[in-house]
């Protein structure tokens, strides 16, 4: 087998000191990693410093997805147990992990406050859980879903700083974390210079931490999430010089779509990884993400070469950057 597709060539050693714990208060002064596709230069930056590397002409791509207060503590028979939400039915049924799961028996009412959650129907790792109005619950007593590597438990704090500032549609269970380092004003200031600034929708489901557990890579599916292209972004995009996806999130639904050669809205399980060529976007801000992930294969894939990404990675670590979700930007540009 090409080691391209082997799994254990996208390894590498992390300080898990540098596992970003808190948000900064200052979204837009985290560092930057510039690095240059055509000669591989790498430079030091703060993000705000990401409009010197925008010109007029250019289109920036957000995914304006929310993240909702996916994960619930209820009682069950007394004891507590917790619903994690991974996907809306209709707006009086959802699916979701529960945990214990083998609690979870089809006909068990979860309590949680007022309230009664039926669990309607079970699945092999799931379970159908029907209540009217549901969302009201998880808005009222939902936590924020941070990531299993942030020890700590969600804040209020969280609420804020674990969302973007142009987060709008809710139904992610992870946020897009590419885009938590913009700003209002650094999103004025692109717009100002005459760069398009538009959104698509992608709703970032569970699958977002799902582990590869095949050796080959290719082998792996990815679990399918919503999207949307409204039409003004599509017709933007045909008619700029630049494309700059920001995250993985915004890059797979781009890619999928591929400039209407699939629906503009609808269910994608797009999995890119080395060996795929790019048609759609020509430059990519994303964060560091964790080994042998399915970002981590992405931006390989539009590197070129995991050898001079982990090189980078590498040198992150050197340096002090914060990795993962609450951490630093790395901006890929020709």
């Amino acid at each position: 087998m090409n080691k391209i597709f082997d799994l254990d060539y996208y390894d590498y050693e992390i300080n898990e000191n540098l596992i970003a714990q808190e948000p900064l208060k200052e979204r837009d002064l985290s560092k930057l990693m510039v690095i240059h596709k055509s000669n591989f230069k790498i430079e030091h930056k703060i993000f705000r410093d990401l409009i010197s590397y925008l010109k007029k002409g250019d289109c920036i791509v957000l995914n304006n997805s929310r993240v909702i207060k996916a994960r619930l503590i209820g009682y069950l028979n007394d004891k507590e147990v917790e619903i994690f939400f991974t996907r809306a039915i209709n707006n009086n049924e959802f699916e979701g992990i529960g945990k214990p799961l083998k609690k979870f028996k089809k006909g068990s009412v979860i309590e949680v406050g007022e309230y009664k959650i039926l669990v309607k129907e079970v699945l092999k790792f799931k379970r159908i859980y029907s209540c009217e109005n549901y969302i009201q619950i998880f808005e009222k007593y939902g936590q924020i879903p941070l990531p299993h590597y942030i020890r700590r438990k969600p804040t209020k704090e969280d609420e804020i700083f674990y969302q973007t500032v142009y987060a709008q549609k809710e139904g992610s269970v992870a946020a897009p974390t590419a885009g938590l380092h913009f700003t209002e004003k650094l999103l004025e200031d692109i717009k100002n210079l005459g760069v398009n600034v538009c959104y698509i929708t992608l709703h970032v489901g569970i699958g977002t931490f799902k582990p590869i557990l095949e050796r080959d890579i290719r082998k792996h599916q990815m679990d399918y999430e919503y999207y949307e292209i409204p039409d003004e972004t599509a017709e933007i995009i045909k008619s700029s010089k630049r494309i700059i996806a920001v995250g993985t999130t915004t890059t797979r639904t781009l890619e999928f779509w591929n400039f209407d050669e699939n629906p503009r809205k609808g269910w994608t399980n797009l999995f890119i990884y080395p060996s795929y060529k790019f048609n759609v976007i020509n430059a990519l801000i994303t964060n560091f993400h964790p080994p042998r992930s399915t970002p981590l294969l992405l931006v390989s894939a539009f590197i070129g070469d995991f050898e001079k990404v982990k090189y980078a990675y590498m040198l992150a670590q050197k340096m002090k950057y914060r990795f993962y979700s609450y951490g630093d930007a790395m901006l890929i540009i020709d």
